[in-house]
């Protein structure tokens, strides 16, 4: 299952909904230029961490908000400030062999997808769950056919 959940996040981190791309890296027409108005920029979009602190584009995520020992950082974002964006970055994940406090730290590849939106408490907009896959074997044990959701909800500043 794991395997078709790679395939389904590794569509989205492409671009392709309904088979139509997100974004076009061949330049338009002199015509088609000319007959389009520019578009307005997409409204600046956030990510909460697991404080509920939003932050634009972040080059972490913490999964294990309790101690921190999974994640993903290193990542290069697509598609930002869209209905969904994408990167790929280097998840680190603790062995915890014997036990969590002597366990090693291990990487492996990533993709994650950040969708869904809310509005934080201060009016800025901010996606609200995160999904991930590893790129090849994922060295989490099945626990069943859910994709890995986290939701990360925007906090009041105290």
């Amino acid at each position: 299952m794991h395997q078709v959940h790679f395939a389904v996040v590794a569509t989205l981190a492409l671009g392709v909904i309904g088979g139509a791309p997100l974004a076009s890296s061949a330049a338009p027409s002199a015509e088609a230029a000319a007959t389009s108005a520019p578009s307005a920029p997409a409204a600046a979009m956030m990510l909460p961490d697991c404080a509920g602190k939003p932050a634009a584009r972040p080059s972490e995520i913490i999964f294990a908000c309790a101690d921190a020992n999974f994640g993903v950082r290193k990542l290069s974002w697509t598609g930002w400030g869209e209905p969904f964006a994408a990167a790929t970055g280097q998840a680190y994940l603790n062995d915890c062999m014997p036990n969590c406090a002597a366990g090693h730290m291990h990487t492996y590849p990533m993709i994650v997808v950040a969708k869904g939106s809310q509005k934080c408490p201060n009016g800025e907009r901010a996606y609200e769950t995160v999904t991930y896959a590893f790129v090849g074997r994922s060295p989490m044990p099945a626990t069943d056919d859910s994709p890995p959701n986290y939701t990360y909800l925007c906090k009041p500043r105290t």
